[in-house]
């Protein structure tokens, strides 16, 4: 089918579309700008936007795409992916720094979708711009085996950066990427003004009703207000509908003003034109975007109305097309809308795939020239670019065990938690990757490195943490579910490791994002202390019982509860030899003996990678009896 222009859907509102008095700005469209960039890259891709016909068909041509791929399986989510389409090819085909060839160029944008179930959002566009997925892949949607699962899962298909579903927690990975961005200038190019570094990139992220109202995404959101994160860009598609249909059966607040008090920068794009008519100008997103990008001091809030699966004639702005196929008639009546033949299924028209393919041409371009800025960098970083290579294959430096502490036997000993504490104090000069923080509880859960500073905006630094802007102690707040979130994104954005501590207790509060981290198999540690009843008078409400069991019953996580001092450096060592995989250190907070090791009977600390060694055997023979245990219960046993 040859290119042509499609006709534009009648943009009478549907009925049921309210308008709503707290979307306080909009913006008038202007007309979109002719004409076909093929591989010209702009010094700034923000400057102006090229758009033309075939960008229109390209964009018709993903609603087509999610329609076709949820009714050929059966089930799915068509509708956010069909409203979402002009949002997503813009960011894809004009804004984001990105290269389909190269998926993990150190210097490019990050994408996000919190709103995971909209999985055809993101694949579409891995598909236009040539990331590796073809149209198979997108009629294989949701079928076992297939690069395109229901949700996307990171490392499955190149250009998914992190594995999302459960709502929110897409909100969180986006900001510890931003803070991770922000770290890693601060290790290798901290003087350049605010995007001129080769260090500056982007966050973007997308999220939906169901993502706002999570608490998780409103714990991130208040940190990264408070950080200051100006790499930040979260575009919030207030479509107002749900599996339940309309979201104000239980969700009415007004989410630009709560983000104007997380300290956002807030714009709201209303393409419902408050309720008149339906109008996709792109070039107002564009001018959100671009807005967005001139603030460098606050993360942006991008509000964008639409209704879902536009421009559905029956389904659209209902329940039913956010998590069900459209069915066969539908799906030929909205084709026929965009003026593509109602009895051909996954069309392609003429032209697209060789417009958005162009893509690849222009992500090359655009890391050769970052290329020659690193090069440039490199030739005058010394000893940073060594260890910048280091860190972006997670390599640990030779020698660094030379910094471990060790302990002398003591029947009185110390809590796990202080040698813990030492061992972070003792490694951080030898690993500057290594950082993080606590929930609230630095001093009792004993994460902060003597001497470091705090990662903080100067003037929110404290008397008893002082920080800039580049530190690396990270301070939570009693945020325990959005600290593994963010940790996850800090880990998923590569270079760095983080770490995070509560108490055991609490690590149901973040059980969500502790599963997710497993499944990606991410480098994240959790310094989990107070780790049973040996709590002291905190009473049940803070003393673990079944909290270790739940844990260890994670598939992917190791959960190691050390029963001495020595065998928590041991436990230190191993976890940060494994890149493959998260791990929870369980503490005491009361003193536990220090065993003579390689002494009077007791084994040395080489087998605690194990998992499980002979401590103390017997002499002679078989025993009638073997003792186990873990953690504080060792020296009963």
């Amino acid at each position: 089918m040859g290119l042509q222009r499609r006709p534009r859907p009648d943009s009478r509102l549907a009925e049921g579309v309210r308008a709503d008095p707290s979307w306080h700005t909009s913006y008038v469209s202007s007309p979109v700008e002719e004409g076909l960039v093929i591989v010209a890259v702009s010094a700034d891709r923000y400057a102006k936007l090229d758009w033309s016909e075939v960008d229109d068909t390209a964009v018709d041509t993903v609603r087509v795409l999610a329609m076709d791929a949820v009714q050929k399986v059966g089930n799915g989510h068509p509708g956010t992916a069909m409203s979402l389409a002009p949002a997503a090819y813009l960011l894809f085909q004009k804004l984001m720094r990105h290269n389909p060839a190269d998926p993990n160029w150190p210097g490019r944008d990050r994408f996000v979708l919190s709103n995971g179930h909209s999985s055809l959002t993101l694949y579409i566009q891995l598909y236009l711009a040539g990331y590796g997925l073809e149209l198979d892949d997108l009629k294989a949607l949701r079928v076992w085996g297939s690069l395109t699962p229901a949700h996307p899962e990171h490392g499955h298909v190149a250009g998914v950066e992190t594995t999302t579903g459960p709502l929110g927690q897409g909100v969180g990975n986006a900001v510890g990427m931003a803070m991770a961005a922000r770290r890693e200038r601060g290790l290798f190019d901290p003087k350049p003004a605010p995007g001129e570094s080769i260090f500056d990139h982007d966050i973007f992220v997308f999220a939906s009703d169901g993502d706002m109202e999570e608490g998780v995404s409103g714990e991130a959101s208040s940190i990264a207000g408070h950080q200051q994160l100006g790499n930040l860009v979260m575009l919030y598609d207030a479509n107002k509908i749900s599996i339940e249909d309309d979201t104000n059966i239980a969700f009415s607040e007004d989410v630009a003003a709560r983000y104007e008090a997380y300290g956002w920068h807030v714009q709201t794009v209303d393409w419902t034109n408050d309720g008149k008519n339906y109008e996709e100008s792109v070039q107002s997103l564009f001018k959100a975007y671009k807005a967005a990008k001139a603030e460098t001091r606050r993360p942006s809030f991008i509000q964008l109305r639409t209704i879902i699966a536009w421009p559905a004639p029956t389904a659209q702005n209902t329940g039913k097309s956010h998590g069900s196929a459209l069915g066969e008639e539908e799906v030929a009546a909205t084709k026929k809308i965009l003026g593509f033949d109602p009895t051909q299924h996954f069309e392609v028209p003429d032209g697209v795939l060789e417009h958005t393919r162009l893509a690849v041409e222009r992500g090359k371009l655009g890391q050769s020239t970052w290329q020659e800025k690193y090069d440039a960098w490199a030739a005058k970083a010394g000893d940073r670019k060594a260890i910048f290579d280091r860190m972006q294959t997670r390599t640990l430096p030779a020698g660094w065990t030379a910094a471990l502490p060790s302990f002398d036997a003591d029947a009185k000993g110390m809590a796990t938690r202080k040698a813990s504490g030492q061992v972070l104090s003792a490694i951080s000069p030898v690993l500057p990757e290594l950082w993080g923080g606590s929930a609230d509880l630095a001093e009792s859960n004993n994460t902060t490195p003597d001497g470091a500073p705090s990662f903080i905006p100067p003037e929110h630094a404290t008397k008893m943490f002082p920080g800039d802007w580049y530190g690396r102690v990270l301070h939570f707040g009693i945020r325990e579910h959005a600290m593994g979130s963010i940790l996850n994104g800090i880990a998923l954005h590569g270079g760095t490791r983080p770490y995070g501590g509560t108490f055991l207790t609490f690590s149901d509060y973040m059980r969500p994002a502790v599963r997710l981290a497993a499944l990606m198999g991410l480098p994240v540690t959790y310094v989990w202390t107070h780790d049973s009843i040996g709590l002291g008078e905190d009473g049940p409400t803070h003393q673990p019982i079944e909290h270790l069991a739940a844990l260890r019953a994670i598939p992917g996580l190791d959960v190691v509860r050390p029963a001495d001092a020595n065998e928590t450096v041991a436990v230190w060592k191993a976890i940060l030899e494994h890149t493959d995989r998260p791990a929870g250190l369980a503490l005491t907070r009361q003193d536990v003996p220090t065993f003579p090791r390689g002494t009077d009977g007791y084994s040395d600390t080489s087998n605690v990678p194990r998992g499980a060694y002979v401590l103390l055997d017997v002499d002679g023979g078989a025993p009638d009896v073997v003792l186990i245990g873990t953690g504080s219960e060792v020296q009963i046993a």
